[in-house]
């Protein structure tokens, strides 16, 4: 009867499989709640160290660190919330969530907190104070993702030019806020998308060339500080107790700390407070100084292992959306740490990137924990192809 059974299931549509048979393999608990072991504990690793630095480049502020760690709770609440929706959520809500980020960015604009000479933030009296242009840097590729899903691909010239329309608006509503660095991350984010999606290589060395044509239309769009920043970033002796000395002192500390650093807090660049923005933009400067060469070597091989592993995840993706959301994340987290160890190093301009779950700040690593947790329910959602 057994034989008979299993062809009449068969013919109806049912696995072929006796009972039993082993065949049949339960799945893990990690695989149920859908999040990624390797990637979380390569994460959480990152955390706790950067909370071990936030602690001498803050001066010693137990409350920094405690309130930084409450963020970094929330925000992995939020990558675990995101992990458990299957991607076509994500694709269903792109264009909600796109149009709610541009409507707060207008928002901003007209009636946004002013900060450190910028009006980058909205601010809900006793409840919260945001920065929109965080969110934007999933919402815009996502909706990138999201048009381009729908097109034929590689994507046609005139495809490119609505990609072209979605990224430009937030784009340019971010950078007259003024916030350069995080118009770039958005842009960078985005452009990851369109480039994955297949684009010839006759279109890349033309979207080269405009850029390179606009060049000169930036330079005069930009403000004062932001050219100065450029000069700084070619010659950082021209004005070493001005626009250079951020630079200045960041390297010096980096070099100061030799092999092995002069261990933790003990610092002199940063506990004596020569380093400027020594708990957001410039914290990696504090671990070279107090844990040396090795220190940084150590931090930045976490990170090739975060990016290699988010790779690793984002190769698995067999559709389309899945596939171009997955290679903008670990991409731009990978742009991430590149951009803010070369201007802390002085081989890139200044353009005020936090150096990813170990800066100072709470929406970088809402945002960036969220971009994770998408990319955990890319992967556990993921159709199996048969073998």
């Amino acid at each position: 009867m057994m034989p008979l059974q299993l062809l009449s299931r068969s013919w109806r549509g049912y696995p072929v499989r006796p009972p039993d048979s082993g065949i049949a393999r339960r799945k893990s608990i990690w695989e149920r709640i859908h999040i990624d072991p390797w990637l979380v504990g390569l994460l959480l690793v990152l955390m706790a160290g950067g909370l071990l630095v936030l602690y001498s480049a803050s001066g010693q502020r137990i409350d920094v660190v405690i309130a930084q760690a409450m963020r970094f709770g929330l925000a992995l609440v939020g990558m675990f919330v995101l992990a458990q929706f299957s991607p076509t959520t994500f694709l269903r809500w792109a264009p909600l969530a796109y149009g709610v980020g541009l409507a707060m960015l207008v928002a901003v604009e007209i009636a946004g907190d002013i900060g450190m000479g910028a009006k980058r933030w909205l601010e809900i009296p006793g409840v919260i104070r945001f920065q929109p242009s965080e969110m934007m840097k999933l919402a815009v590729p996502l909706m990138v993702a999201a048009y381009l899903n729908r097109c034929q691909l590689p994507p046609r010239l005139r495809d490119i030019a609505v990609c072209a329309l979605i990224i430009g608006v937030p784009v340019v509503l971010t950078a007259i806020q003024p916030d350069l660095g995080t118009a770039l991350l958005m842009a960078s984010a985005a452009l990851i998308v369109v480039l994955l999606a297949g684009l010839s290589w006759r279109l890349i060395s033309l979207v080269v060339a405009l850029a390179a044509a606009g060049l000169p239309l930036l330079w005069m769009n930009m403000h004062n500080y932001q050219r100065q920043r450029v000069l700084t970033f070619l010659d950082p002796e021209s004005d070493p107790l001005g626009s250079g000395w951020n630079i200045i002192q960041s390297t010096t500390a980096i070099g100061s700390g030799g092999l092995w650093g002069k261990g933790w807090l003990e610092g002199t660049q940063s506990q004596l407070e020569f380093l400027p923005e020594r708990h957001t933009d410039f914290i990696i400067a504090v671990l070279g100084e107090e844990f040396g060469l090795v220190g940084m070597l150590l931090l930045l091989l976490l990170y090739v292992a975060i990016v290699g592993r988010g790779l690793w995840l984002a190769a698995a993706s067999q559709d389309t959306f899945g596939r171009l959301v997955a290679g903008s994340i670990i991409l731009t987290f990978f742009i991430y740490v590149f951009v803010n160890v070369g201007m802390v190093s002085g081989i890139l301009p200044v353009v005020g990137v936090p150096l990813p779950l170990v800066s100072y700040g709470g929406t970088s690593s809402v945002t960036l924990l969220a971009g994770f947790g998408i990319l955990m329910s890319i992967h556990a959602h993921r159709r199996l192809l048969p073998r």
